[in-house]
C-alpha cells in the first residue's frame, strides 16, 4: 500500500472517528467506562481518534489534521451544533498541544511521543469539550480513562501490525 493510500485512509478514518463520537453522544448518551466512572458515549471513538491524528500527521502532515477536523465537525453539525462546535474545538486545541508535544519527540521514540502526546491531548480534549458541551467538568475522570482505554489498544495494534509487516516474506508466508 502506498504512504499516499495510508495517508487517505487515515485521514477518512480520522474524519468518521469525530463523527462517530458525535453520533454516539447523541444516540446513546452517557457510557460506563469502569472504576465506577461515566463518560459520554463518544468518549472511545475520540479515544481512537488521538491515534489516528497522530498516523494522519505522519502521512499526509499537520495541514491535513487541522481540514480533517473540520471536516469532522461540519459533519457533526447535521447531529447538532452544540457539539460540533465543542468537539471541533476541543480536537482543535488537542490537537496544538499534540504539535507541541508528539513532533518534536517522534523521531527520538515514536512509542513515547504517541503516548505523551495521546496524555496531553486526552486531557486538553476532554476539560474543553465537557465545559463547551454540557458547561461542567463532571465527567473528566471518565472521559480521560476512556479514551487512554483505547489509546492503549491503538498502541498495541500499531505494534502488532508493524511487528507483522516487518518480518521477512518468507516468514509471512509460512503455514
Amino acid at each position: 500500500m502506498s504512504h499516499r493510500t495510508t495517508g487517505m485512509l487515515t485521514l477518512s478514518g480520522y474524519i468518521a472517528t469525530i463523527f462517530a463520537a458525535n453520533l454516539a453522544i447523541s444516540a446513546i448518551g452517557f457510557v460506563s467506562v469502569g472504576f465506577g466512572l461515566t463518560a459520554p458515549a463518544g468518549v472511545y471513538f475520540a479515544g481512537l481518534a488521538f491515534s489516528l491524528r497522530d498516523a494522519l500527521q505522519e502521512t499526509l502532515g499537520r495541514c491535513w489534521v487541522v481540514a480533517a477536523i473540520i471536516a469532522g465537525a461540519a459533519l457533526s453539525a447535521t447531529l447538532s451544533a452544540q457539539l460540533a462546535l465543542a468537539s471541533g474545538l476541543a480536537f482543535l486545541f488537542s490537537e496544538l498541544a499534540d504539535f507541541a508535544v508528539y513532533s518534536p519527540l517522534r523521531r527520538r521514540h515514536w512509542l513515547g511521543a504517541v503516548v505523551a502526546s495521546n496524555t496531553v491531548g486526552v486531557i486538553v480534549d476532554s476539560a474543553l469539550f465537557l465545559w463547551l458541551a454540557f458547561g461542567s467538568l463532571d465527567f473528566l475522570a471518565g472521559q480521560v480513562v476512556g479514551k487512554l482505554w483505547m489509546t492503549a489498544l491503538a498502541i498495541v495494534l500499531i505494534l502488532t501490525w508493524r511487528r507483522i509487516v516487518s518480518r521477512p516474506v518468507e516468514e509471512q508466508q509460512a503455514p
